[in-house]
């Protein structure tokens, strides 16, 4: 089995990126299951039904999120009938709308695919390590195949799932940092593992955001308000993963990015 997974969308010039180069990354690479993390889509906060459907017809099977999934309120009209978009898992279950957890058929296989909020630096929602135990007892019942979006801030964090879920999960890949780490890698039981995918959005900005205003965040530390960067170069960056069929343990991961830098090969 082959996974696709595109970082984290910004804004129109993401959305557009994923237009132009997801269907040549499906050709090229002939995954059976293609995930995109759209919580940035809109404007650089959150996602509308507009969004997910164009993402989904643009190629994408799954739809994850992450801190910023409530930002665009529109969500809470639309999100429990979106039936291949999962928001964090770990946000409290009595009162969230949505699931952290959908099953993706292949062939006769399925994929499960969960999303996770890390809390180091971000909401103190419900513990991520209690919850993914709690998922994978249902999980295990019925697929060997398990994807984890693991959306949050520090490495550390990122790596400490890793390897407590280590033979446990098939892959687990960071989003949230829009940066791509160059740290992809098979841990000793079989899971796959990269801190960060990176982002899809555009090339020149600072995490997608125009430069000017961060930029004098840093200098002043007074608040200035972030806006996407809506015109430019771009960037998309993905990694693909290929699982055994039997064991459910990844065989390969590798990252890479398309910009101008490193302009899409067939």
């Amino acid at each position: 089995m082959r996974l696709l997974f595109c970082g984290d969308v910004v804004g129109s010039l993401g959305r557009e990126t994923i237009t132009t180069y997801l269907p040549k990354l499906k050709k090229k690479y002939r995954p059976q299951v293609t995930i995109v993390n759209g919580e940035n889509s809109a404007a650089g906060r959150g996602i509308t039904e507009k969004i997910y459907k164009k993402l989904l017809q643009d190629g994408a099977d799954v739809v994850t999120l992450g801190n910023h999934a409530w930002d665009n309120h529109q969500i809470f009209e639309f999100i429990d009938d979106a039936k291949k978009m999962v928001r964090p898992a770990n946000f409290p279950e009595s009162t969230t709308p949505g699931v952290g957890l959908v099953y993706v058929k292949v062939n006769q296989e399925e994929l499960a695919v969960i999303n996770l909020q890390a809390r180091s630096f971000m909401t103190a929602i419900d513990d991520p390590f209690e919850v993914i135990d709690k998922l994978l007892a249902e999980v295990k019942t019925r697929t060997k195949h398990i994807f984890v979006d693991f959306h949050g801030e520090t490495t550390s964090e990122k790596l400490a799932m890793a390897w407590y879920l280590d033979g446990r999960v098939s892959a687990i890949v960071g989003t949230h940092t829009h940066v791509q780490t160059n740290d992809a890698r098979i841990l000793p039981q079989g899971t796959g593992y990269l801190t960060d995918v990176g982002m899809t959005g555009p090339y020149n900005g600072i995490l997608g955001m125009q430069r000017k205003a961060v930029i004098e965040k840093f200098r002043t530390a007074l608040p200035h308000r972030f806006e996407v960067v809506e015109e430019g170069d771009t960037v998309l960056s993905y990694c693909v993963i290929d699982i055994n069929d039997t064991t459910g343990k990844t065989t390969k991961i590798e990252a890479n990015m398309i910009n101008p830098d490193r302009p899409f090969k067939d």
